[in-house]
């Protein structure tokens, strides 16, 4: 039970005609198409960058 909390996320909208910075940040998470889900450890530096992306994005069940 010593295992790390984790999220899922899935992008559910494009980075296209969204700054340059918001791609980056879909960049910087792992995703590289639409409906991709990528896991990411629960830390506060994910934390904000979803919260930065949050129209482009939606948080799937974590663990």
């Amino acid at each position: 039970m010593s295992s790390k909390a984790t999220l899922k996320i899935r992008q559910i909208k494009s980075g296209i005609g969204y700054a340059q910075d918001q791609r980056a940040t879909l960049v910087g998470l792992g995703f590289r198409r639409m409906n991709q889900v990528v896991e990411r450890e629960d830390t506060p530096a994910i934390r904000g960058m979803v919260n930065k992306i949050r129209h482009l994005v939606r948080i799937e069940q974590g663990e």
